[in-house]
Formats: structure tokens, sequence, C-alpha cells
């Protein structure tokens, strides 16, 4: 499902990445990125409803840097590196078992000091102002 995509609020992002979870497979690796406010977290609300889990459940996880989401078809992994300056999963205590068996996204994935190969990048753009129109690429 790549190209770019043209989303005007917070619930046609979320249904997009809906629709992306219906292709995921296990040990799919979504590296998001996009400005503060972007809506990374409102693209992985709907990610968790389309793999199946409750999309309210899902909290920006700034403080905590891993949040594991299960109950759906597959795990969710959600990892946030907003608070780090560059980050490689092996230290930050991601459970690389359940990563493997579900779906992992990563928002400030520029942080990263390595990617995982097969990756599929997320880039969100807020068009700014009093608009929720978001600009959403996603490359594999």
């Amino acid at each position: 499902m790549s190209g770019r995509y043209v989303t005007a609020s917070e619930d046609e992002t979320r249904a997009l990445a809906r629709q992306l979870a219906a292709g995921l497979d296990a040990g799919a690796t979504l590296l998001l990125s996009g400005d503060l406010g972007a809506g990374k977290t409102a693209f992985v609300r709907g990610l968790a409803e389309g793999l199946g889990i409750d999309p309210g459940d899902v909290t920006r996880p700034t403080f905590t840097l891993v949040h594991e989401y299960r109950g759906g078809r597959l795990p969710l992994v959600h990892v946030d590196l907003y608070r780090l300056d560059r980050a490689d999963l092996d230290e930050i205590g991601l459970d690389g078992d359940l990563a493997a068996q579900g779906v992992l996204a990563i928002e400030w994935a520029e942080r990263l000091t390595r990617v995982t190969a097969g990756s599929i990048r997320v880039d969100i753009t807020a068009a700014g102002g009093d608009s929720d129109s978001r600009t959403i690429t996603v490359e594999p």
C-alpha cells in the first residue's frame, strides 16, 4: 500500500492506517516520522484498530518508551523515541520476540541508529494552521 495520501481529519488518518494494518504480517516494522503533532500517534491508533485492538488503549508512550498491546489479530508494539537523541532498539527494552510475532510501530524513527531491513517508512506532514489535513507518504 505504498503511495502518497492526503487525509482531512484524524478519523481519515486512522482509516488509512486501518487499511494498511489489514495487509501487515507478523514481523512488520513501521518507521513513523513527522513533526510534533503531525498525527503519528493517531496513525498508530488506526493500526491498532486495523489489528483488532481497542484504539482507546493506545497512548503516547513518551515517558514509557515501549507499549505493548495484545488481543488483536497480531500484537502491536508501539515505540516513541522523542526523548532520545539516538536509539538502538536492542538497548531500550524492546521485546524482540514479541516484535517478531506482531507489528512494530516506531515514532521518531529518524533517531534510530540502524533500521531493520524491510521496514515500511511512513512520513506524516501536517498542513499547518487551522487545517487538520495531513499528507502521508508510505514507502516500503
